[in-house]
C-alpha cells in the first residue's frame, strides 16, 4: 500500500529540498536523483530490493541504475507537471536504507545531460529526431528515450534565426552546489565563457572549437 495520504500531488525542486531526510539528493533536469557509492557490484545490488520495497510503499516509480561503483536512483519526470509529492518520503527512506548497507551518498556525482535542439522558427524537427532515435514526445517541446537511458531532447526556435542553420548544444544539469566548480573546470580545460547573465541558473560556455555547452543548476532550486 502506498503512503500518499495528505501528500501534494506534485512539488517543486525547492519544496523537495525543504523536506526532511533528503540531503543526499539533488534535482537535475530529469528529476530528483541520488548516487550511492559501492565497493562491488554485489554491494550495489544489495540496495535494489530495499528500493523496490520503498517504491511500493510510497507509490513511486524510480529508475535504478546499478554499477560496480555505485547505485544511481532517480525519480524521473514522467510528465511536465512536476515532482511527485511522495518522492520526499521515498528519498528519505532510500537514504536510510543505503546508510544501513554501508552505501554512502556522493551528491556531487548527480547530473543529467540533455541536448537542446535549436531549430528555425518555421521548422518542426521533433518528429524527425523522435523517429531517428526511437524517442517519444514529452510535453509540447521535449522528447525522451522510452527507457530514459539516453539524453533528453528539448526543441525550441532560436531568436534571430537563419533557415537551414542549426545551433544545437548540450545542456549539463548539475547540483546547484556543484555548478560553479563545473564551470571553472570547463574554463580551465580550454573553454570560453559565452554568457553568464543568467548565472547561477545557467552559464553558456563554448569549447575551444566553438561547440556550445550550458552548465545549468536552476532545476535544483526552482520554486
Amino acid at each position: 500500500m502506498s503512503e500518499t495520504t495528505s501528500q501534494p500531488e506534485t512539488i517543486s525542486p525547492a519544496e523537495f529540498h525543504r523536506a526532511a531526510g533528503v540531503t543526499d539528493w539533488r534535482v537535475t533536469g530529469t528529476g530528483p536523483q541520488a548516487v550511492f557509492l559501492a565497493t562491488s557490484l554485489a554491494h550495489a545490488a544489495s540496495l535494489v530490493a530495499p528500493i523496490v520495497t520503498a517504491a511500493e510503499r510510497f507509490g513511486v516509480l524510480p529508475d535504478i541504475d546499478v554499477r560496480p561503483e555505485a547505485v544511481l536512483v532517480r525519480v524521473p519526470y514522467r510528465d511536465s507537471d512536476g515532482i511527485p509529492g511522495a518522492s520526499t518520503g521515498f528519498a528519505a527512506a532510500v537514504s536510510s536504507l543505503a546508510a544501513d548497507l554501508g552505501l554512502h551518498a556522493d551528491p556531487a556525482r548527480a547530473q543529467t545531460v540533455g541536448i537542446y535542439v535549436a531549430q528555425h522558427s518555421q521548422a518542426d524537427v521533433r518528429p524527425f529526431f523522435t523517429a531517428a532515435l526511437g524517442y517519444e514526445p514529452l510535453g509540447d517541446t521535449d522528447a525522451v528515450d522510452p527507457l530514459r537511458c539516453g539524453p533528453q531532447l528539448a526543441f525550441n526556435p532560436i531568436t534571430g534565426d537563419t533557415p537551414a542553420r542549426g545551433r544545437t548544444h548540450f545542456d549539463v544539469f548539475v547540483p546547484a552546489d556543484q555548478a560553479q566548480a563545473r564551470v571553472d573546470a570547463a574554463l580551465a580545460a580550454g573553454g570560453r565563457l559565452v554568457d553568464d547573465s543568467h548565472a547561477p541558473a545557467w552559464w553558456s560556455l563554448a569549447s575551444p572549437d566553438n561547440h556550445g555547452v550550458d552548465i545549468a543548476s536552476w532545476t535544483d532550486t526552482f520554486e
